[in-house]
């Protein structure tokens, strides 16, 4: 491992190897490619010069045709910007698949954070017991999820991963040929993909990385920390939400669900016959290779045909190769005993569901559905549900739904299509737990949870329809807003006081599953607040779920960017102290995450690693961790003048009209990324509680102001400044670790943040004072930020990291310009009254919606 600094590792490894392909890249032989190559050096240029110089978008584009392109008529200037566009794009690859190939030498893996490090620190300390102890109990769940933050198509994610490999070999033959598939490959979608597409490209990271890395990491736990031939705790596992994740998305139908789950068991099922195929070219001993040539058959058929006479039960798979290592160790002096080791570690932690598949659904939309059946039951002279059931308090209506025992066996007789497909979705968990294992498929996840009606509606929907004598799926309440966090502590014990309801926690382990959103935490109660409000929210889940002896698992929705919980996430879990329950981290992954932190081999066993070694870390710290009163005072204090500072911003009467009509905001649904339509609801005015958290934080880093990752934090701090109490905020920061985390993430946003590109709004009749609030907040934040950390510039502490977002910046300033200038035609024709299919108007939302794709994949977290 190189003993150089990280950022000269950089250096050397990733920038100085792109500017080198970059130069092979111009040089392709395709006209396009090559004309668009030697011109846009030259716009990128006149894009640098004009910021410098105040100039805004239009004036800079327009300078370029007058000075180097001056014959070029109106539509060959379009033309070029739309090239620009498609070559900025793959610059972007290019930088994505350097940066992968340099992964492991600009990272240390064997460093701070990786279980190797941890192994030799606690030999070192004496500590092995204790790593091995909390070993056996630590879980780390990461879930899939199907959100539309990954706008790079299925086969440009291939070439990604191939240029990679060819990178690290050098192989300068194979890199010419890639560059020229990558110039003629497609970047746009022309149609939304099916939540069945989602899945089967999320299931390519489960079959391409996951099942590699996961295996890997586990059989290093199994043979150096432990080292006793014993079957120890699966510490890692995979959750998977597309197919069944219902919320707001219409086309996700029951069969769509079922059809999921038997992909992800025949992709299971073809990975365990690939190692069997691997393993019978090795074990040629008498008495061992016709016992794996019949199980490579047997598990051929079965992953092509589910119903195949030949399959065999998950226990038997299992028993089988622990008899083939019996013979290999005695009669075959273990010859090859760790590659089937290897296989059997991977059965065990993936077994024949490769991911557990959630299911997930609004509590609106189960009270319209629960309200039908209960109808349908009183109908039927139902003895559990009396006829003035509506009329009833909560209180009395969680009683009779606790001890209801009625069944509903043919759904088909509901007429509405969402009451028939919510209850067959329950119906098929049952069918999904008897053929992929009860792990196939059992939680259930309520979003917008506000009552302990909504998670008793749930409860008893699921024993009515397919779980009447035993239930066995965790019911996971989704609290997101600042007013549902505070509430779930009593809502919780409102649940925790029913005899049915803690009977099936006892059943369950003791366990309840309570998931927290971070992006509409955020949305809702900026960045301030939502973190610290669910960090609150946590600590009295905790306590209140210890009073009734349930240990609280804690499963964060985090997106890419801080401004959605995202950045540098394993910090968090690592300052989290005592008084939060830390026996699991889960924490969904989706789009560009998962790509960027999880995309090749290296780079998710570090990542994995290192939420690994975080909950190590936290326990280790225990008091350490744990916020004084003083200090938490000042961060109570800080949160709320934030949350003010962020609820007096939304409700400006220009917020919602800058964001629709300055912001590519409704520029998303166009892009074709995802199944999901990007608004809740229907109306075409803008609603802001109908507005999803990822277009909602895109947009505003489409405009590289990046406003949910820092707006209150200025204001928050300045108010201590003023008040003369600064040592207070100061001393906050030296003590807690997760103020420090909360405020260094808050400083990659303010890094991403361009305000030269949009200064032009200042000047506008509308928008003008809008855009300075923004403005000012910004500059206060930064400076205050830099004031606390004691730094000269923002991310000094993460030189390499920097130096990665200023490149990528750098790529892509041109096409941010190209943006804005396409943003600013359309005002000024929409100022005009031109009808909305105007050709020239349609032809500059086009380059818009295109110009979305390279600015979010150079991002890699900005959405």
């Amino acid at each position: 491992m190189s003993v150089e600094p990280k950022l000269t590792r950089f250096n050397q490894t990733v920038l100085s190897k792109y500017n080198i392909y970059n130069s092979i890249f111009m040089t392709l032989p395709f006209d396009a490619v090559t004309k668009t190559g030697v011109l846009l050096p030259l716009f990128h240029e006149t894009c640098e010069k004009g910021f410098k110089n105040g100039d805004n978008p239009t004036t800079i584009v327009e300078t370029f045709f007058e000075k180097y392109q001056g014959r070029r008529n109106k539509e060959s200037q379009i033309n070029l910007l739309f090239r620009f566009i498609q070559y900025i794009e793959r610059q972007v690859v290019l930088f994505d698949a350097i940066e992968d190939a340099a992964f492991p030498t600009v990272n240390n893996m064997e460093g701070v954070g990786t279980l190797r490090n941890l192994k030799g620190s606690a030999i070192s300390e004496g500590n092995i017991e204790d790593l091995k102890a909390y070993l056996e109990e630590f879980k780390v769940r990461i879930v899939l999820t199907a959100h539309p933050t990954q706008f790079y198509p299925g086969s440009v994610l291939g070439i990604i991963t191939s240029l990679t490999k060819a990178i690290k070999e050098n192989d300068l033959s194979e890199i010419n040929n890639l560059f020229g598939q990558l110039g003629k490959t497609p970047f746009f979608k022309h149609k939304k993909p099916t939540p069945y597409q989602e899945a089967k490209s999320l299931m390519w990271y489960l079959e391409n990385v996951f099942y590699k890395t996961f295996g890997d990491i586990y059989s290093y736990i199994q043979n150096n920390i432990y080292a006793d031939g014993k079957k120890h705790n699966d510490i890692i596992n995979i959750g998977f939400w597309p197919g069944g994740d219902r919320d707001g998305n219409p086309f996700v139908k029951p069969k769509t669900t079922l059809k999921v789950a038997n992909k992800l068991k025949r992709s299971i099922l073809k990975k365990y016959y690939e190692d069997l195929r691997d393993l019978r070219k090795k074990l040629t001993f008498r008495g061992v290779e016709e016992r794996v040539i019949k199980l490579e058959t047997i598990m051929y058929d079965y992953s092509i045909d589910l119903k195949s006479k030949n399959a065999i039960r998950l226990e038997d798979f299992i028993q089988e190769l622990f008899e083939i290592r019996n013979i290999v160790v005695e009669d075959h002096q273990s010859l090859y005993v760790n590659e089937i080791n290897n296989l059997i570690n991977r059965v065990h932690l993936f077994g024949y569901r490769f991911a557990t598949l959630d299911i997930r659904q609004d509590s609106r939309i189960h009270h319209s559905v629960f309200t039908t059946v209960i109808d349908h039951l009183i109908e039927k002279g139902s003895t559990s549900f009396p006829k003035n059931y509506h009329d009833l308090s909560e209180a009395e209506q969680i009683e009779i739904l606790s001890k209801a025992d009625d069944t509903v066996e043919d759904l088909d007789i509901f007429e509405d299509e969402m009451v028939r497909n919510t209850l067959k979705t329950i119906a098929i968990i049952k069918g999904i737990q008897e053929s992929n294992g009860e792990r196939g498929a059992n939680r259930y996840i309520i979003s917008n949870n506000q009552t302990a009606l909504n998670v008793m509606q749930l409860f008893a929907m699921l024993k009515i329809v397919g779980f009447k004598d035993e239930l066995t799926v965790d019911v996971a309440p989704l609290f997101e807003t600042i007013p549902d966090l505070e509430n779930a502590p009593g809502v919780m014990e409102q649940l925790y006081k029913n005899p049915e309801y803690i009977a099936h926690l006892r059943a369950r382990g003791n366990k309840q599953h309570i998931m927290l959103g971070f992006s509409d935490g955020t949305k809702d109660g900026g960045y301030l607040m939502a973190n610290w409000g669910i960090y609150k929210a946590k600590e009295l889940l905790t306590e209140m779920s210890r009073k009734y002896d349930i240990t609280a698992i804690f499963f964060d929705g985090r997106g890419g960017p801080p401004a959605r919980g995202g950045g540098k996430t394993h910090n968090f879990y690592s300052s989290l102290g005592p008084t939060i329950e830390d026996k699991e981290v889960q924490i969904t992954i989706q789009g560009q995450t998962v790509s960027s932190n999880f995309g090749t081999s290296d780079s998710s066993q570090y990542n994995l690693e290192q939420l690994i070694s975080s909950g190590i870390k936290n326990r280790i710290d225990g008091e350490k961790n744990k916020l004084a009163d003083d200090d938490r005072a000042v961060m109570d204090d800080l949160a709320e003048t934030s949350y003010q500072t962020y609820k007096d911003f939304k409700s400006h009467p220009m917020f919602i009209p800058y964001l629709e009509r300055m912001s590519t905001l409704k520029y998303y649904a166009k892009t074709n990324i995802g199944s999901r339509p990007s608004k809740r609801g229907k109306s075409d005015k803008l609603v802001f509680s109908d507005l999803r958290a990822i277009p909602f934080v895109g947009s505003w880093s489409q405009l590289k102001q990046n406003v949910p990752g820092f707006y209150g934090v200025g204001t928050a701090l300045k108010l201590y400044e003023d008040r003369g109490e600064w040592e207070k905020v100061q001393q906050l920061y030296n003590n807690s670790k997760f103020f420090k985390t909360l405020l260094e993430n808050s400083m990659m946003s303010l890094t991403k943040s361009f305000f030269d590109l949009t200064k032009y709004m200042s000047k506008d009749d509308e928008f003008g004072q809008f855009w300075e609030i923004i403005y000012n907040e910004y500059l206060e934040t930064k400076r205050l930020l830099l004031k606390i950390t004691g730094y000269d510039e923002l991310m000094e502490n993460e030189p390499a990291g920097k130096a990665s977002i200023q490149v990528r910046e750098s790529i892509v300033l041109p096409l941010l310009t190209i943006q804005q200038y396409a943003l600013k035609k359309i005002q000024e024709l929409e100022k005009q009254g031109v009808a909305k299919d105007n050709p020239e108007k349609v032809i500059y939302e086009k380059i818009v919606t295109r110009s979305l794709f390279g600015n979010i994949n150079a991002s890699r977290n900005s959405a």
